[in-house]
């Protein structure tokens, strides 16, 4: 799926964020609108291929990607910036010069499919790329994640597809390729926990509370995360080991309250072993001492 580069307004069916990053956040650069033009553009040509004749059709730039390496899972909270970085195996036409001003490529992940993605997600920078060949460079680039710029809803979170993008300014011929990779954009967890009361007699009941909760991308703050379960777990004083007492789960405000016997000195905490939307999280232990 190719495109070209003199487009004046993306889809509306497919408003990229991206073009909502203030120019300061992406250093002045023109390079992250352009990119996102792009893949709008291509997604666009893709699903009404049908109605294009081959007159229509845009321009082929000669390179492909391959190798693609992105992170197995990107972790964004509720405003600060996240980047990722990608790397891939550029291969070019001998009449592509990659060195050129006019020519810039990089990595993108899309959630859905690339003929009509629900979002897309691109870097502010073009990827910097060193020749191995006459005809392929090894390439490094970012993503970078705005979620206080409203990049994200809450419904994007879990699996992502990687793909690269080529452009070159002069001949507005331009490569748009996907499928080259996955990876997992999660809601960011929060895990906390508090044993009570503190010191305790031994065989006495300890109420343990806490709470589960992540990322909304949609208000920008941490929310309750509802009926998950949570390990409550347990190590004694001088042990580095820690071991499950029980399993319960999380009410609906994301709340966690459970009660054991007092034995011995050591540290309770809350363990979350993560979903696909949201990541793994252990509580730091609160050390209950038994009279």
């Amino acid at each position: 799926m190719r495109i070209r580069a003199t487009v004046a307004a993306v889809s509306g069916a497919l408003a990229l964020s991206a073009l909502a990053v203030p120019a300061a956040q992406a250093d002045g650069s023109s390079y992250r609108a352009d990119a996102a033009k792009a893949v709008a553009q291509a997604t666009s040509h893709a699903s009404a291929k049908s109605t294009f004749s081959a007159a229509a059709a845009p321009a082929e730039l000669d390179v492909s990607f391959s190798n693609l390496k992105i992170a197995k899972a990107v972790r964004v909270g509720t405003t600060q910036h996240v980047s990722t970085t990608v790397t891939y195996t550029l291969t070019h036409g001998a009449d592509v010069d990659i060195t050129s001003e006019d020519f810039a490529n990089g990595p993108f992940i899309y959630k859905g499919s690339l003929d009509s993605p629900e979002n897309v997600l691109l870097g502010d920078k073009e990827a910097t790329c060193k020749a191995t060949s006459a005809t392929t460079a090894s390439c490094k680039g970012l993503i970078d994640i705005y979620p206080d710029y409203d990049e994200l809803l809450n419904s994007d979170a879990g699996t992502w597809q990687a793909g690269g993008l080529a452009l070159n300014y002069a001949t507005e011929d331009e490569t748009v390729q996907g499928g080259l990779g996955k990876t997992l954009v999660q809601r960011v967890s929060r895990l906390t926990v508090n044993a009570a009361p503190e010191p305790v007699k031994k065989g006495k009941t300890i109420t343990v509370t806490g709470k589960l909760s992540r990322a909304n991308w949609e208000t920008h703050k941490y929310a309750g995360y509802t009926n998950q379960p949570v390990k409550l777990q347990f190590r004694k004083k001088n042990s580095n080991t820690y071991t499950t007492v029980k399993t319960i789960k999380t009410n609906s405000t994301g709340n966690l309250k459970t009660t054991v016997k007092a034995s011995v000195d050591g540290y309770f905490r809350y363990s979350f072993a993560g979903t696909s939307t949201t990541p793994a999280v252990n509580a730091t232990g609160d050390f209950v001492d038994v009279k």
